[in-house]
C-alpha cells in the first residue's frame, strides 16, 4: 500500500496535479517520454539502455501484467515499479523500497559553474557513477532531459540531471560528487540549478531516494524537499511461455 503524506496541512491539495507521481514511470512512458517507449497495450518500459524500469497501466489488472509477459518475452527478467507484488507465474527476483520527495520549498537558481552535459560526455558521466552509486545510469540516460555538470580542471567532479518527464513534473536524477570534492555544496548547487530549467517550463521537480540513504534524505529535505510517498520495485523474471501467461 503507498504510504501519502499531506504535504500543506489542511488536506489542502497539491498543484500541479500529484496524482501521475502515483505511477511515475507509466505517466512518463504514455506521456513526454512516449518517444522513448517500448509499449504494448497496458505495459511499456524504457529500452534498458536508457533505464532500465518497465511499468503498468494499474499493476491490479491481470490483463496488464499479460501484455507485460507479450512486451518482454518469456523467462525474462525486468524491473517494475511501483508494485507491491507480482501474479502467479511471476518470479520475483529482487526488489526493494524507494522514497518519493517532492519541492515544496526548494530556492531554485541557475549556476554559473554549471555546465550541460550530453552524449560527448557519457563516458566521463559514466565513470563519474561508477565512483558515485547514486542510482541506474545507462549509456542513453542522458536522452532523458537535460543534465548539467561542474568540472575542475577539466575534470567532471559532480553532476545531477532530469530523469522521469511526466505531466507537471520532472525527476532529478543522478545527483552525485565525487569523493574528493564531497562538502563543497556541489550537489545542493547542481539540484537547484537544474530545478531552475524545470521551473523555467512550468513543472514542478520531484526525486527519489532510497529509505536507507540518510545523508541523501538529509540532505533533500534541508534544501526544500518533502517526502510524499514510499514505494516498492520489484524485480520480476516474466513465466517461462506464451501458455503459463495466459493462465495468469
Amino acid at each position: 500500500m503507498t504510504v501519502r503524506t499531506d504535504l500543506r496541512g489542511g488536506g489542502a491539495p497539491l498543484t500541479p496535479d500529484t496524482t501521475p507521481l502515483d505511477n511515475a514511470v507509466w505517466a512518463a512512458l504514455t506521456g513526454p517520454h512516449a518517444h522513448l517507449a517500448e509499449r504494448f497495450g497496458r505495459a511499456a518500459r524504457y529500452p534498458d539502455d536508457v533505464y532500465a524500469y518497465a511499468a503498468l497501466a494499474d499493476a491490479a489488472d491481470p490483463a496488464a501484467w499479460a501484455d507485460l509477459h507479450a512486451l518482454v518475452g518469456p523467462g525474462t527478467t525486468v524491473k517494475i515499479k511501483p508494485v507491491e507484488q507480482a501474479p502467479p507465474g511471476w518470479e520475483v527476483v529482487g526488489g526493494g523500497r524507494g522514497v518519493q520527495f517532492v519541492d515544496t520549498a526548494l530556492r531554485a537558481e541557475p549556476d554559473p559553474e554549471a555546465v550541460p552535459l550530453g552524449p560527448a560526455d557519457v563516458p566521463e558521466m559514466l565513470d563519474l557513477v561508477e565512483r558515485t552509486r547514486p542510482g541506474p545510469f545507462r549509456t542513453r540516460t542522458v536522452e532523458m532531459g537535460g543534465y548539467l555538470g561542474i568540472r575542475h580542471r577539466g575534470r567532471l567532479i559532480a553532476m545531477a540531471g532530469e530523469r522521469l518527464r511526466l505531466p507537471g513534473w520532472t525527476e532529478i536524477s543522478a545527483v552525485c560528487t565525487d569523493p574528493d570534492h564531497r562538502g563543497r555544496g556541489l550537489a545542493t548547487r547542481l539540484v537547484r540549478a537544474v530545478a531552475a530549467g524545470v521551473r523555467e517550463r512550468g513543472e514542478t521537480p520531484f526525486l527519489h531516494a532510497a529509505p536507507d540513504n540518510a545523508t541523501a534524505i538529509r540532505l533533500y529535505e534541508s534544501i526544500g524537499f518533502t517526502e510524499r510517498l514510499r514505494g516498492r520495485t520489484l524485480l520480476v523474471r516474466s513465466p517461462g511461455t506464451t501458455a503459463d501467461a495466459r493462465l495468469l
